[in-house]
């Protein structure tokens, strides 16, 4: 479930391609890029078969019988109540919550909200400090997001399409995301960042890893 308060990022880009209904909700014409918009919509996505999430409308998730129309009206209800929430904590930091995708399963008959709830990267971000005068201004937003990563990937002929092959990064570009995530980290949660000097950050992925769900388990 994507709910957007801001058009911004694959909405922005589907509505400055002329669409003007993205996901079965309709948008208002004159908008610009990371404008506000009038309330927040909800504009849900569907894993394919192969590749990325594919958009969905509500109407379409009915249709196809994905969830039950109670599990929908719920999972809306989960979903506007989350990103209130979420917005609410991102301005006692001096962010706002632009735009994040919740994540949802369902097991035993009850439903479960899992997986990268307002991380870097479900979730944009951009300082309120100066937001207004940089719409006013027709200037870009200073955002914390995964954003600029896709832009320089499809600056790189990128988007993951059949065919296309992932361009190589370089220890500059990926300096560079490692230091946004910080960023982002540090400002949300208000604590520095602390890097481990592992070297072999393979084994400390798994050996981490295997703490956690160990704790899970025992949980």
């Amino acid at each position: 479930m994507v709910i957007r308060g801001y058009l911004a990022g694959h909405a922005w880009r589907e509505y400055s391609s002329g669409k003007r209904t993205i996901c079965g909700v309709s948008l208002p014409e004159g908008l610009k890029e990371n404008d506000k918009l009038p309330e927040p919509i909800i504009t849900p996505t569907t894993k394919a078969a192969v590749g990325h999430d594919e958009d969905i409308s509500r109407a379409d998730i009915l249709a196809k019988g994905i969830v039950s129309e109670e599990d929908y009206t719920q999972l809306e209800k989960y979903t506007k109540a989350l990103y209130q929430r979420g917005t609410e904590m991102a301005a006692q930091r001096g962010l706002i919550l632009v735009d994040t995708k919740y994540e949802f399963g369902k097991a035993d008959g009850i439903i479960y909200l899992i997986d990268e709830i307002h991380t870097p990267d479900s979730s944009r971000y951009f300082y309120a400090e100066g937001y207004q005068a940089r719409q006013e201004n027709n200037e870009p937003q200073k955002q914390l997001s995964k954003e600029f990563v896709r832009k320089w990937l499809i600056e790189n002929n990128f988007q993951g399409k059949d065919g296309q092959v992932v361009p190589p990064m370089t220890g500059e570009i990926i300096s560079s995301i490692s230091e946004r995530y910080i960023e982002l980290y540090e400002q949300i949660t208000g604590e520095q960042f602390v890097k481990d000097n592992s070297e072999n950050l393979l084994a400390r992925i798994e050996e981490r890893t295997t703490t956690e769900i160990n704790k899970l388990i025992q949980a």
